[in-house]
């Protein structure tokens, strides 16, 4: 699901949950352009998934999923189009399938996904990232208090 493009590419998350359906794409892509709104930079929302569930399921088929799950989504994703990242479901593993197969078909990798592991082009403190936007905020509101 893909909203508001208008100030850049789309940005949301990427969920494999089996309580993923339509519905609950289109509310979190569009709760997505409010949180996008909010960081100013330049950016619409969007939101993707499916309802597989990588739990219990081997590597391998995962990785099956992965790829042809990318091969279908590759025609809509990319640095200028849209940008996933992990959410629930989506980890480093699933990102770095999605992140492969896409690099295998497009024979591009720059700015195709967040969330790739550091051997990829990720971010060093990716695991920590998320709870350092928490103290950075925390810290700015005591300051204003």
């Amino acid at each position: 699901v893909q909203y508001n493009s208008a100030l850049g590419p789309y940005k949301g998350g990427l969920r494999f949950h089996p309580s993923v359906n339509l519905s609950i794409l289109k509310f979190l892509g569009f709760e997505q352009i409010l949180k996008n709104s909010l960081t100013t930079l330049p950016m619409g929302g969007g939101k993707g998934g499916s309802d597989f569930d990588p739990k219990g399921k081997s590597d391998n088929e995962v990785m099956r999923f992965c790829q042809s799950f990318m091969t279908e989504l590759q025609r809509h994703v990319g640095a200028d189009t849209d940008v996933p990242a992990g959410d629930i479901g989506v980890g480093a593993r699933e990102i770095g399938y999605l992140y492969g197969q896409y690099k295998r078909l497009r024979n591009e990798f720059t700015g195709v996904l967040t969330g790739k592991n550091v051997k990829w082009g990720g971010s060093f403190i990716r695991p920590e990232a998320t709870g350092y936007g928490a103290v950075y905020f925390l810290e700015e509101m005591c300051k204003d208090n």
